[in-house]
């Protein structure tokens, strides 16, 4: 039964955000008081996510680490700077507007990453890897960009956004990997199919308790919402372009690592960039991130078709790297 419900969910992935994020905008009077949730929810699907994975993930990519290397790099210095440079020259002096551009940049590459590469066939053991130590290293990278390009503009509660970062990602992940080991992979292979479907239900609430926060931007149109919208797919499109440039460059006769560096790089945790967001900056700051979830999953989908063509591989398959 929860195999049949998570395989629907599965189909109907790229119209999970969008539907949730408008259901947030338009019960935004009852749903905004219970925003608190969307930590808690967060935790849950990273703690179910997490239940794959072991240190042993680690050992085999470290015995050659320069794809994950690059990985990093392009996330957490290459992507904001570009986001800054970009948002800068688009919308001036609008530093709230530019600070959610490199948030949406910064955060961490999605979990949902994963489900893309073993669906493209690509290098699952790379990508569990990135996805791992981007989590780890995720508390300290995200505020510490943010602190250094507008540490003299915008309040940055950079150890409160450690702790919500640690408590959302870091901690769940390594409880996930610890019942992993100590139960000898029976975790994985009984609760997190179990698991599954609500990761993906509690993915649709926190998208929905982060829409009812930034309703308010939406009652009134203004171009202005046009062009952030636009400056995210952009920014988006050149972030699948660097991950599939620098694994064909690097790798060329691997189309594993290519399409691991394609959505790694490409993808990012719109829902925990969205919790940070609407927490500790205004709100004015979330709502690129918070648009970012309109266009994530579609844009996934076509990278994938592209895919297909580009790298030659048949599209695949795999339940056992579902997660959300």
């Amino acid at each position: 039964m929860l195999t049949t419900v998570n395989r629907m969910f599965d189909r109907i992935m790229p119209w999970i955000t969008p539907t949730s994020l408008i259901a947030g905008m338009l019960f935004t009077v009852w749903l905004k008081p219970y925003g608190f949730l969307s930590t808690w929810l967060f935790a849950f699907m990273t703690l179910a996510g997490s239940l794959g994975t072991s240190s042993r993930d680690f050992v085999r990519v470290f015995r050659r680490p320069s794809p994950m290397i690059c990985a990093l790099i392009l996330l957490h210095f290459v992507m904001p700077l570009v986001a800054w440079l970009l948002g800068t020259a688009l919308f001036g002096g609008d530093v709230e507007t530019i600070t959610g551009l490199v948030l949406g940049t910064a955060i961490p590459t999605g979990v949902t990453t994963l489900f893309w590469v073993a669906h493209k066939g690509g290098d699952v053991t790379l990508t569990i890897a990135v996805i791992l130590l981007d989590t780890l290293l995720a508390p300290f990278l995200v505020p510490g960009m943010l602190s250094l390009l507008f540490a003299s503009e915008v309040h940055i509660d950079a150890l409160g956004m450690v702790w919500k970062l640690l408590l959302m990602i870091v901690f769940p992940s390594l409880l996930g990997m610890f019942i992993n080991h100590v139960t000898r992979g029976e975790a994985e292979r009984v609760w997190k199919p179990r698991l599954a479907p609500l990761s993906k239900i509690a993915l649709g609430g926190v998208v929905a308790l982060n829409g009812a926060f930034v309703a308010p931007f939406f009652i009134h149109f203004e171009w202005k919402l046009v062009g952030i919208l636009a400056t995210v797919i952009l920014l988006t499109l050149i972030a699948y372009l660097f991950g599939y440039s620098t694994g064909r460059w690097g790798w060329r006769k691997e189309a594993g690592v290519t399409i691991s560096l394609t959505y790694t790089v490409g993808m990012r945790n719109i829902s925990a960039g969205a919790v940070i967001a609407t927490t500790f900056l205004p709100a004015a700051a979330a709502l690129p991130v918070v648009l970012a979830m309109l266009v994530q999953q579609l844009m996934a989908s076509m990278v994938s078709s592209v895919l297909s063509k580009l790298t030659d591989i048949k599209l695949i398959v795999s339940d056992s790297y579902t997660l959300k």
